[in-house]
């Protein structure tokens, strides 16, 4: 794993960076919905669960956008990982608790999803962190499938150094005849505006509805 220090006086938003990490530092968040009837439709047909490929979705376009990718390091440098991996939740039903597991990032969805399978067998006990390392170019996805929800946010308490993406995905939901799902974004504005979320949601949608070209 690498990471790429940006060079401050180079980058076009040193200011707007400046800005809302020191005189207004501030994160927000957007809830959008994305058609995911075709992907399902793909997914029935090849026998694969649906949580491993919206994992893998947010994954990739993760990794096209070093918007996306943007922390600081442990000497306090600003820059972004090369490549990042999915620490996601995993439920389990006995405890009522989650595991918070991560696996690492693969462009080809079927070696991906095969790691994605057997790390949620292995980890997936309901203990928080049950892997023993977690390699810092991680970033969160959670899922709350029994929420159907149109807006959520969550408050990162922290001195504002935490500047990677949240994401949280939400219950399916018919909207005509489409199978919608709610998708949480949350961003800190510091490295990360409104234009580079678009970009984000165009490229999910995108892979979403264009699924067999990825889905093998």
């Amino acid at each position: 794993m690498n990471f790429i220090e940006i060079q401050m006086e180079q980058w076009s938003r040193k200011a707007h960076y400046e800005h809302y990490k020191n005189n207004i530092p501030c994160s927000y968040s957007i809830t959008v919905d994305i058609d995911i009837s075709n992907l399902l439709t793909g997914l029935k047909e090849r026998g694969m669960k649906s949580y491993a490929a919206q994992v893998y979705m947010l994954s990739s376009v993760v990794n096209q956008l070093p918007e996306f990718r943007m922390t600081m390091s442990d000497d306090h440098r600003l820059g972004y990982w090369e490549v990042m991996d999915p620490m996601y939740t995993v439920f389990d039903s006995i405890t009522e608790t989650f595991s918070a597991v991560w696996t690492k990032y693969d462009s080809c969805y079927s070696t991906f999803y095969s790691a994605f399978l057997q790390d949620t067998a292995r980890y997936g006990d309901g203990s928080l962190f049950p892997q023993e390392h977690i390699p810092p170019n991680t970033f969160n996805i959670s899922s709350v499938p029994w929420l159907d929800f149109t807006a959520f946010n969550i408050n990162v308490f922290s001195d504002g150094n935490y500047l990677l993406p949240i994401f949280t995905i939400g219950k399916y939901r018919k909207k005509d005849d489409k199978i919608m799902m709610p998708l949480a974004i949350q961003c800190h504005h510091a490295v990360c505006d409104g234009y580079h979320v678009g970009k984000f949601v165009e490229a999910l949608r995108e892979m979403a509805i264009n699924c067999d070209k990825w889905l093998l």
